[in-house]
């Protein structure tokens, strides 16, 4: 394949900002970043005109997009539709999110997403997010099909997580003993825990047995208080835990945001998912979630009763909202929606930065944050 040569924007390699570069393109791989002016003279040169470059978003929660919602529609083709949508607000790869759902959905989207991951670009792995949740912070999931995790189900997701390569699943920590959580740790299962109603010491054992996230910090989970630090205060204190976070406003205020950044023990840090639903990059007023009407308005999803039910904001919109509302410097704002979703995940030596020998998955962007073109596996997906 020809050598291609981005020029003309800065280059934000997730670690500085480089100017007077051109990343190098080698088909799917990024070959190299040079001075402009070293650039080959067999390669093919597009001028960005102006803005920034950088790795493209990585987002680990992504239940919908462009009128598709994986729990109506498991197949490889609606996880391909999902990828599509997000891919106009720089995301280049993304896990389909499945939220709580019978067995046999489950299993329908397991075997999806094992073609999908080889079949449709963007596509990176799978989440299941349920059913092994507490009723009790239910959510907009619901709490019927909601039940302990098993030793059956272990060795589903392990399996799982063979043939898909990156699997995530969201676990409430009184759903799963912690020799299990420790199973699948042990086998590279990707452990989040979430929609948990559980104390600050369960959720340490929990922790310790190897879960490595927190689902959509806040929402859907034991709050931090005074005498009694819930998931919350757990999940800011434990080094080894990366969190979600949805800044769209409406999940989590401003404030409480801004506060949980700056509190996050390392390594593990806060990083941008849009956990949404099927009305990004579509059209409507809102659509229907397992029988239950969802209505769309300003900026809001909800059932009936007021509950959240997923967001109605894609990555880029997040990266934006963030820079504005938290005072997040741009490029820390642009590592967590890249580089720090792709450490989370365990490939970052794969995604997540622009090196040499990474994938050619990249975003240009305007300095209006807004996307201008994507490339995925060294193809411009949107210009």
């Amino acid at each position: 394949m020809a050598l291609v040569a981005l020029t003309g924007a800065v280059v934000f390699d997730g670690d500085r900002r480089r100017h007077g570069a051109a990343v190098l393109l080698d088909g799917a791989t990024i070959l190299a970043v040079v001075p402009a002016d070293a650039v080959p003279a067999e390669a093919t040169v597009v001028d960005l005109g102006g803005g920034i470059v950088t790795a493209g978003f990585v987002d680990a929660q992504v239940n919908g997009g462009g009128g598709v919602m994986l729990n109506d529609d498991p197949t490889p083709a609606a996880m391909g539709a999902i990828a599509a949508a997000h891919r106009r607000f720089g995301t280049t790869g993304l896990l389909p999110t499945l939220i709580t759902a019978t067995p046999a959905v489950t299993a329908a989207a397991i075997a999806a997403a094992g073609l999908a991951v080889a079949t449709e670009p963007g596509v990176i792995g799978l989440h299941l997010e349920g059913p092994h949740l507490a009723p009790a912070r239910k959510g907009a999931h619901l709490a019927e099909l909601m039940r302990p995790l098993t030793e059956a189900d272990v060795d589903q997701m392990i399996a799982a997580r063979e043939a898909i390569g990156t699997l995530v699943v969201t676990l409430a920590v009184e759903q799963a003993p912690p020799a299990l959580i420790r199973r699948l740790a042990d086998a590279g299962v990707i452990v989040s825990l979430g929609h948990t109603d559980a104390r600050h010491d369960a959720a340490r054992a929990a922790i310790d047995a190897g879960a490595r996230g927190a689902t959509h910090l806040f929402n859907a989970m034991s709050q931090m208080q005074n005498r009694e630090p819930g998931m919350v205060g757990a999940a800011l204190d434990a080094g080894a835990l990366w969190c979600g976070v949805i800044a769209d406003g409406h999940h989590v205020h401003p404030v409480t945001l801004a506060a949980a950044i700056r509190a996050k023990r390392g390594p593990g840090r806060c990083f941008l998912v849009t956990d949404a639903m099927s009305t990004v990059g579509a059209e409507g007023d809102g659509f229907v979630l397992a029988g239950r009407p969802v209505r769309r308005a300003g900026g809001r999803l909800e059932l009936a009763d007021g509950t959240l039910a997923g967001s109605d904001i894609d990555m880029a919109a997040s990266v934006r909202w963030t820079v504005e509302n938290l005072g997040v410097p741009v490029d820390e704002a642009l590592r967590m929606a890249s580089l720090y979703p792709a450490m989370f995940l365990g490939i970052d030596d794969v995604r997540g930065r622009i090196a040499a020998g990474l994938a050619a998955d990249l975003v240009h962007l305007g300095d209006d944050l807004r996307v201008r073109s994507t490339w995925i596996a060294g193809v411009c997906a949107l210009a």
